[in-house]
C-alpha cells in the first residue's frame, strides 16, 4: 500500500471541497448575503433614527447607544468568533450566528422601549461577530487554489462589503419614509432565512477541527481589550479625546492588548497566532482595508449630515444620493481589480486607489453650503468610489492569501475587525475634528448661520479624510511586496 494512501478524514475533506467547488458560486450569493446583514446594520438605523427616536421616547443623549452597542459587541468578540469557527467547522458557526442575528433582529423590530431595543442591537453585534468571520472565512476556504476564480469571488465580495453601507441608507431611508423604521430591523428576518437555508443546501460540511483549542485566557484579554477600544472610541464622539474616562479606558485598551500579544507569543494555542499578521504584505493588507473604512464611514456619516442639516434632503433623497459611489465601487471591485491585480500587482493598485480616493475628498473638501450635487458632490463621491472600490477586494485578498486552512478563521476575523475598528475610529475621530472646528470658527463667526458654520467644519473633516487616505497610499507602497499576489499555498 502507498505510503501516501489518504486517510478516511482527508478523503471527506477532499470530498467536501468537491462539493463546495461545485457550488461556489451558489455560495458566493449566501456569503454576500451574510455581508451584507452585516454592513447594513451598521448605517441602517442613522437614517431611522429621528423616527426611532419619537416612537420609542428616548433622549437624544442615548441616540448614540443604538450604534455603540452594535460596535462594542462586534467589534470586541470578533478574534473570538472567527476562532471558535475554527474550532466547531464555520458552517456550524455561520448558521448558529444568522439564526442568531435574525432573532435579535426580530426582537429590536418589536421593541416596546429604549433598553429592549438596546439589547437587540447588543445581541446583533454578538451574532454578527459569529457570522461574519465564518462566512468570510468560507469562502477563503471554497475558493482556496484557484487564482482566477478566487480574485473575482474576493471582487464582489469586497464590491459588497463597501457597498453594503450605501444600501443601508438607501434602505433605511426608503423603509423609514414610506413603511415604518421597525422593518430597518425586521427586513434581515427574510434575509436571514435565504441565507441559512442557502448555507444547508449548498455547503458541503466543513472539517470540525477538535484539535483547535480555544485560548480562554488570551480572549477574555483581548475581549476586553478591544471592549474597551471601541467604547473609548465612541465614548470620545460625545465627551472628547481628552476626557479623563476616553483617557483610561484608551489606556486600559492598550495595556491589555499589548499584554495580549506578549501572551499569545507564550501560548501553545494562540487565539491568533502571530504569523497571520507578521507577514509584511498580509499586515498591509489588514492597514489598507482599515485605512480604506475610516474614511469611508466618515464620508457616510458626514456627507449624509450635510445633506439632512443644510440641503434638507429627505431620508430617501439621501440614501439615494451616494449611488455615485456605489456604482464605481461595485464595477471596479467586481471586475477591475480581477484584471488590474494579476497585471500591475497588490502594490499597484492598492496605492492608485488610495490616491485617487484621497483626490475625490480633496474634491469634497471644497464643499459649500450652496454647492450643486450634481457639479461637486455627485463627481466627488464617484471618485471616492472608485479609489475605495480598487483598494477592496485586493485588501481583502491579501488579508487572507497562504493563511492555512485552521487559521482561516482568524484571519477572517482581522478583516472584519479592520473594518468595523476602522469605521468606529474614522467616525469618532472625524465627530472630534468636527465639534472642534465648528466651536473655533463659531468663535470667530458669532453671527455665521448654522449651515455655514458646518459646511466650513466640513471641509476641515474632508481634507482630514484625504490625508488618511494619504498615508494609506504611502503605507502600501512600504509595505506591500512588488509584483503580482503569490498563489495560495497547499496547506
Amino acid at each position: 500500500m502507498s505510503a501516501h494512501t489518504a486517510s478516511p478524514q482527508n478523503v471527506t475533506h477532499d470530498a467536501s471541497h468537491q462539493l463546495n467547488f461545485a457550488n461556489r458560486w451558489k455560495l458566493l450569493t449566501v456569503f454576500c448575503i451574510a455581508q451584507v446583514m452585516v454592513v447594513l446594520d451598521a448605517t441602517i438605523v442613522n437614517v431611522a433614527m429621528p423616527a426611532l427616536q419619537a416612537d420609542l421616547g428616548f433622549s437624544s443623549d442615548n441616540r448614540q447607544w443604538l450604534i455603540t452597542g452594535y460596535a462594542l459587541a462586534f467589534g470586541s468578540l470578533l478574534l473570538l468568533g472567527g476562532r471558535i469557527g475554527d474550532r466547531i467547522g464555520r458552517k456550524n458557526l455561520l448558521k448558529l450566528g444568522i439564526i442568531g442575528f435574525a432573532a435579535a433582529s426580530a426582537l429590536g423590530g418589536l421593541a416596546l422601549n429604549f433598553d429592549m431595543i438596546v439589547i437587540a442591537r447588543v445581541l446583533q453585534g454578538v451574532f454578527g461577530a459569529a457570522m461574519a468571520p465564518a462566512a468570510l472565512g468560507l469562502l477563503t476556504s471554497v475558493f482556496h487554489g484557484h487564482q482566477r476564480d478566487r480574485a473575482k469571488a474576493f471582487g464582489i465580495y469586497g464590491a459588497v462589503a463597501g457597498a453594503g453601507g450605501t444600501l443601508g441608507l438607501i434602505l433605511g431611508g426608503f423603509l423609514t419614509q414610506y413603511i415604518d423604521w421597525r422593518w430597518c430591523l425586521l427586513v434581515n428576518v427574510p434575509l436571514a432565512l435565504v441565507t441559512v437555508l442557502g448555507a444547508q443546501k449548498f455547503l458541503a460540511k466543513d472539517p470540525v477541527n477538535r484539535d483547535t483549542r480555544i485560548d480562554v485566557l488570551g480572549a477574555v484579554v483581548v475581549t476586553v481589550g478591544l471592549f474597551c477600544l471601541v467604547f473609548a472610541i465612541a465614548f470620545a464622539e460625545t465627551h472628547g479625546w481628552v476626557n479623563g474616562l476616553t483617557l483610561g479606558l484608551g489606556a486600559v485598551a492598550i495595556v491589555l492588548l499589548a499584554l495580549f500579544v506578549a501572551q499569545q507569543r507564550r501560548s501553545k494555542h494562540p487565539l491568533l497566532p502571530l504569523n497571520v499578521v507578521v507577514d509584511r504584505t498580509r499586515g498591509g493588507g489588514y492597514l489598507s482595508f482599515f485605512l480604506v473604512c475610516v474614511g469611508m464611514f466618515g464620508i457616510f456619516f458626514f456627507v449624509s449630515q450635510y445633506l439632512f442639516e443644510v440641503r434638507e434632503f429627505t431620508p430617501v433623497q439621501t440614501g439615494f444620493s451616494f449611488i455615485p459611489m456605489t456604482i464605481p465601487m461595485i464595477l471596479v471591485s467586481t471586475y477591475g481589480t480581477s484584471l488590474l491585480l494579476p497585471r500591475f500587482g497588490p502594490r499597484n493598485v492598492v496605492v492608485a486607489g488610495m490616491a485617487v480616493a484621497a483626490l475625490g475628498a480633496l474634491w469634497m473638501a471644497q464643499l459649500q453650503p450652496d454647492s450643486s450635487y450634481a457639479l461637486l458632490i455627485a463627481p466627488a463621491l464617484f471618485t471616492i468610489g472608485l479609489g475605495a472600490g480598487t483598494v477592496f477586494a485586493p485588501a481583502i485578498a491579501i488579508a487572507t492569501n497562504r493563511v492555512h486552512e485552521s487559521e482561516a478563521g482568524v484571519a477572517a476575523a482581522l478583516v472584519n475587525m479592520s473594518q468595523q475598528i476602522g469605521g468606529s475610529i474614522g467616525t469618532a475621530l472625524l465627530a472630534s475634528i468636527l465639534a472642534s472646528s465648528s466651536a473655533a470658527y463659531g468663535a470667530s463667526h458669532a453671527t455665521a448661520a448654522a449651515g455655514v458654520v458646518l459646511t466650513h467644519s466640513l471641509q476641515v473633516v474632508f481634507y482630514t479624510v484625504a490625508g488618511v487616505y494619504l498615508i494609506g497610499a504611502i503605507a502600501a507602497a512600504l509595505l506591500f511586496r512588488a509584483g503580482p499576489l503569490e498563489a495560495d499555498s497547499d496547506d
